[in-house]
């Protein structure tokens, strides 16, 4: 008689992080108002008390579920626009990369995020652009500077370059035909070459 197979007991940790799994796919699919933790304790296979006694309720599993991915993202672009010595088209580049990198690497996370500008007030991905323009800033003031502009030009520059990345990345979220290397080639041509050739005595007409 073959005898039954017993499923190993997870440890807190590893059930804490497959919660986080699933509620992430689940917050992706739904929104935080369209999914209950029914659900994910359903799919999880466990009883809702669990979830409570792991995160205190919907609420704190998706303030953790979007810290996560923030954090994610995070260090994703910060290690990308970190090198002073890179060239600015390089930068745009790496960059660039970096955020369709993570959008590749985790859609549900990046929707996730997204939506956090509107799910219980958040501002994940503000937060997000607003670290990444700080240090696009201080890469960019003195390559600015050698080419004659003022520094109080940086700041806008370098919020409309993240907005424009930023932007394009949630596009491509919903548009995979395009594949990565033609979304990064398309917007570094036109970012670099809107760039290489701005000039600084220019008016409008």
């Amino acid at each position: 008689m073959t005898e039954p197979i017993l499923r190993r007991r997870m440890t807190a940790a590893e059930r804490r992080d497959q919660l986080i799994g699933v509620a992430l796919t689940c917050f992706a699919e739904k929104g935080f108002d369209g999914t209950s933790i029914e659900e994910i304790a359903a799919r999880a296979e466990v009883s809702k008390p669990v979830i409570y006694e792991h995160f205190g309720g919907k609420e704190g599993l998706y303030a953790v579920v979007v810290d996560r991915e923030v954090n994610t993202l995070l260090k994703v672009l910060r290690g990308a626009v970190i090198d002073p010595d890179l060239g600015s088209r390089r930068l745009i580049e790496l960059g660039t990369l970096a955020l369709l990198d993570y959008i590749e690497a985790s859609p549900e996370g990046f929707q996730i995020i997204m939506r956090d500008s509107s799910e219980l007030g958040g501002s994940g991905f503000a937060s997000i652009l607003n670290d990444v323009i700080v240090r696009v800033e201080g890469l960019l003031i003195p390559k600015f500077e050698k080419m004659g502009f003022e520094a109080k030009a940086v700041p806008l520059i370098a919020q409309a370059l993240t907005g424009l990345v930023a932007m394009t990345g949630q596009w491509w979220l919903d548009n995979p035909e395009y594949s990565k290397e033609e979304v990064v080639s398309y917007l570094v041509n036109m970012a670099w070459n809107g760039m290489h050739h701005l000039e600084t005595d220019f008016h409008l007409s």
